[in-house]
């Protein structure tokens, strides 16, 4: 297709769904690289329990984090759709703390990363991201922040309304009267800032091969394959990733590992401007276009 007309076709593709968004698409052996809009700065959700599993695994290695510690994690209470996991449970639960690091990345289980935050809180998540050298990725709050937002004041027939809110309230400079969607407040990062954490990840230079291997087997574990997966898992090649939804963002990032030989990382952070809850066309198309610039990178000498 080449290089220009594919990035076009991306962007294309996106704006017809209704959806603004960042991609880069990155060979980790080569470093070649192909992206639309990848230094924009993002709500991430749920994108964040990577960065807290980095950090927790890096505490276990150093031996101040034991991951068959039991913990005791408190139900969540939560009645409206959407969270899963402890947040459903009636009665508390012991989890060890290996099990909860799975819980987090495998299901996105909120409850679960809030009991790892309860022990490497965001401003030492934060702290461990710099040690690591990875600058790109702003930890603030905690999950439940995620549980108090406008989607929890109306009734589901009417959670609508919550997007239009997202979508309208929005400034020219990302900010947001919503904390969670405001960049200056919420969990932050960009495309490329993933892109950087996984090559991180499946090439460790910074992050200790025990942490990354373990990160990259509770990636593998995503059980959430509606959105890239579709696009990238195949009997030829094997998809690890991480997803991340809040109101009108929906996110993935993630490493395709082909038969071959080569792997690269995909990042790809999006927004709707359509004011609807379920959007099964929008996820099918951030994969469309991730995969139109996948594919123009992987057949380039």
């Amino acid at each position: 297709m080449g290089m220009t007309r594919a990035l076009r076709a991306a962007r294309q593709e996106l704006d017809d769904a209704g959806l603004r968004g960042s991609i880069l698409v990155r060979d980790l052996d080569s470093g070649d690289e192909l992206g639309v809009d990848a230094e924009l700065e993002w709500p991430i959700a749920s994108l964040v329990k990577v960065p807290l599993v980095v950090a927790t695994l890096e505490r276990v290695g150093r031996g101040e984090l034991d991951p068959a510690t039991p913990i005791t994690v408190r139900p969540g209470a939560i009645a409206t759709p959407g969270p899963i996991g402890v947040a459903k449970f009636r009665y508390p639960a012991t989890i060890a703390l290996d099990d909860l690091l799975y819980l987090s990345i495998a299901i996105s289980d909120s409850s679960a990363a809030d009991a790892l935050f309860a022990l490497t809180p965001p401003a030492a998540v934060s702290a461990e991201l710099r040690r690591l050298g990875y600058d790109g990725i702003a930890v603030r709050h905690l999950m439940d922040d995620l549980t108090h937002t406008p989607a929890e004041a109306f009734e589901q027939a009417q959670a609508y309304l919550a997007h239009t809110l997202a979508i309208e309230a929005a400034t020219a400079g990302h900010g947001h009267p919503v904390p969670q969607l405001d960049v200056g407040s919420a969990n932050t990062g960009s495309a490329r800032a993933f892109a950087d954490l996984l090559q991180g990840l499946w090439r460790p230079t910074t992050i200790t091969e025990p942490a990354a291997a373990r990160t990259r087997e509770l990636m593998a574990d995503n059980v959430i394959r509606h959105r890239l997966a579709p696009d990238f898992s195949s009997d030829a090649s094997r998809w690890s990733s991480k997803t991340g939804s809040l109101l009108n963002f929906r996110h993935e990032v993630g490493v395709v590992e082909h038969a071959d030989g080569q792997t690269l990382a995909v990042a790809a952070l999006t927004q709707s401007r359509v004011p609807a809850v379920l959007q099964p066309g929008a996820e099918a198309i951030m994969a469309k276009a991730a995969r139109i610039i996948h594919n123009e990178l992987r057949i380039r000498p």
